[in-house]
């Protein structure tokens, strides 16, 4: 089956380079790259997170041909909630599960203030207060020109971002936290029990916001125990 994993603001596919080794051979893992970076560096960059799920579906649509599961982390989150509801309503499609990582449940408030249209220094300031973007990448005036269009996008689409309620998704829902993140509690991450009438199941690591890289290892152990009990499950279907 496949696995189609979304990265966090700012990121590409390349921060989901190295897991295939760390997973089960039965998934074929799909890196998606959003537009506007990387290989899809000359395509414009989305403004809202309804915009980027159309574009997701309709570039992604041949690749949902066979059973299939979503991880994101943080912004990634979000694009895999909704694009399992805009595949339920579009296409009559569904993952087999969605995987959770960094990310609030979306039917709560938003508890923090805005940055997307912050002045550049504060804006970089603010970047650097989360501490998800390396300091020799702030300090690269240079570089910094090229990703703040990105940047500024990607903040845009969560800080815009509208929940709207619909019927429960049919699939279970597995989500990540790091014990160490100040932005997003266990309490808030355990709220996404709320988005789903299957299964769910929360896993913490040690570790902040970026738990998921700063203790890759441990992560990657319990993602892969994860993976396995899904494809047992589906095996015993």
């Amino acid at each position: 089956m496949r696995l189609f994993c979304f990265p966090y603001a700012g990121a590409n596919a390349s921060v989901f380079r190295t897991w295939t080794e760390s997973l089960p051979r039965a998934i074929e893992l799909l890196a998606v790259e959003i537009p506007g970076r990387g290989a899809r560096l000359r395509e414009p960059v989305q403004q809202d997170l309804e915009s980027l799920v159309q574009k997701l579906t309709r570039l992604l649509l041949p690749y949902f041909d066979r059973p299939f599961a979503l991880f994101g982390h943080s912004m990634g989150a979000l694009i895999s909630f909704e694009l399992a509801r805009f595949l339920r309503k579009k296409r009559r499609r569904s993952p087999v599960q969605i995987f959770i990582s960094g990310h609030v449940a979306p039917q709560l408030p938003r508890t923090h203030r805005c940055i997307h249209d912050l002045p550049e220094a504060k804006f970089i300031q603010e970047l650097r207060n989360l501490d998800g973007t390396p300091e020799a990448v702030l300090k690269n005036s240079e570089l910094m020109q090229l990703l703040l269009p990105v940047l500024r996008a990607d903040f845009r689409v969560c800080e815009t971002y509208c929940y709207t309620p619909e019927m429960l998704l049919a699939c279970p829902i597995t989500v990540f936290g790091g014990f160490e993140d100040a932005d997003v509690s266990q309490e808030s991450l355990n709220a996404w029990q709320d988005q789903t009438c299957a299964e769910f199941k929360i896993r913490m690591f040690s570790g902040g916001h970026f738990f998921f890289q700063s203790n890759q290892a441990s992560f990657l152990r319990g993602f892969a125990d994860e993976i396995r009990l899904m494809l047992a499950k589906m095996g015993e279907k």
